[in-house]
């Protein structure tokens, strides 16, 4: 499994070794800066030229480091905005709530009586400010972040304004209300669409995927300590560098929750409703068995590469985990559209499970402009291809969800799939 992660497997005429007994990585890429020159007894004699020597990079068998005898990672950030973005979409299915409380929360600052947890209420962190917040899609792009930041709020408003009065009554063609799903009720707004799941499932996108690929794995933000790194200079009072921090905050928005938080393989898609989750269930597919375990290498071995100051094998973990992470919301929005279009394709359509599933993969499609194609600064779709996905779900007529058909679901699935390694046919099932 390591050695498919790992581009550099054959580089040069080398091999990548793994030691069986200590688990230690032999990158032989090492950089310039290195490599040990002429007259140094110690290593390789690189002959004043850029050729390939050999680094050991440790590569632990979870995810634990230490200095010192304590650990070194550090990711308490981002399981605080999970566990804040939880109470926020629970809070949702409270009828008698308000907009400005779940603003709060969105917004929370620090001391404000927002959520349940005493911790969460003294923290400094919000979700809002995160939210489409990285430093390579947003830092010179305030207008797009404006406009996403705005669609959470109004989808919060729409709740409270349109779903919370008819929270007992019958949705009907544009008419919001409750509508069956199975045994359960679901709540939906005038076009069909439930507000939580769209919260949920599109702040996935522009908050973890965003953070995670865009922003800590992000070598715009990585390299401005590299010189740091390699002195080993900690951030003050911690136990940590700059770099290994950020990596470990990636880390955090996937795995924050998780119950062994070294190792979280045994319980993922358990531990909460977001990344995590999905993680989970493309997990749970026989087309894509294995993807948590590779998130999950590429994770360690990038870490463990900033120890071992080897920037080009960390470089090649972060785009192993663009490519596989955008992959997890690829592959559920294509799942919920074609499940969507199951329940409606039926002698009498199950307007309530396709809805819910249509809210799902609305909110997935959405996530879709947060991902990132590995080797580039671009998103699988752009925010105008996204938009106009959007606009296809629910222009098919004029009662939105309520007109939806087929064809257009498996339009917009055949275009999603198309840009990934997957076909509809997988994702779908």
């Amino acid at each position: 499994m390591i050695k498919r992660l790992i581009s550099v497997v054959v580089v040069a005429g080398f091999f990548v070794a793994c030691s069986d007994d200590d688990n230690t990585i032999i990158d032989p890429v090492a950089s310039c800066e290195n490599q040990i020159q002429d007259g140094d007894e110690t290593g390789v004699d690189c002959g004043g030229s850029c050729t390939p020597c050999e680094t050991a990079i440790d590569n632990p068998a979870t995810y634990v480091f230490e200095r010192n005898g304590e650990s070194s990672v550090s990711f308490s950030g981002q399981t605080t905005r999970i566990l804040m973005a939880e109470e926020i979409i629970d809070k949702m299915l409270d009828e008698t709530t308000t907009a400005e409380v779940l603003n709060a929360m969105f917004a929370h600052a620090e001391g404000e009586m927002d959520f349940s947890d005493a911790d969460l209420n003294a923290s400094d962190k919000n979700v809002r400010g995160k939210t489409a917040a990285s430093f390579d899609f947003f830092s010179n792009n305030a207008t797009d972040q404006a406009l996403i930041r705005a669609d959470f709020e109004s989808w919060i408003q729409i709740q409270v304004d349109e779903v919370f009065p008819r929270w007992n009554e019958a949705a009907s063609e544009g008419m919001a209300g409750q509508i069956a799903d199975g045994s359960s009720t679901r709540y939906i707004d005038s076009r069909g669409l439930e507000m939580n799941q769209l919260f949920n499932k599109s702040l996935i996108g522009a908050l973890m995927v965003d953070q995670m690929l865009n922003n800590y794995l992000s070598s715009n933000v990585l390299d401005q300590f590299e010189e740091a790194n390699d002195a080993e200079t900690l951030v003050d009072g911690k136990n940590y560098t700059d770099m290994e921090h950020d990596w470990d905050e990636a880390y955090g928005y996937a795995f924050g929750t998780a119950q062994d938080l070294a190792d979280p393989r045994p319980t993922i898609g358990e531990d909460d409703s977001f990344l995590n989750k999905y993680i989970g269930r493309v997990e749970g597919d026989d087309d894509f068995v294995g993807i948590t375990e590779d998130i999950y290498q590429a994770l360690k071995l990038g870490r463990a590469a900033i120890v071992a100051k080897d920037y080009v094998v960390r470089d090649e973990q972060a785009d192993i985990l663009r490519e596989l992470v955008s992959k997890v919301i690829g592959i559920r929005a294509v799942y919920y559209l074609q499940q969507a279009k199951n329940a409606l394709d039926q002698a009498t359509p199950a307007y309530g499970t396709a809805f819910h599933d249509l809210s799902e993969g609305y909110g997935f499609i959405y996530s879709l402009q947060f991902t990132r194609k590995p080797g580039t600064d671009e998103p699988y779709f752009t925010k105008a291809e996204v938009d106009a996905f959007l606009v296809d779900l629910l222009d098919d007529g004029d009662n939105g969800l309520w007109d939806v058909t087929p064809a257009t679901l498996d339009a917009i699935s055949e275009a999603i799939a198309a840009e990934f390694d997957f076909t509809v046919e997988q994702a779908g099932s």
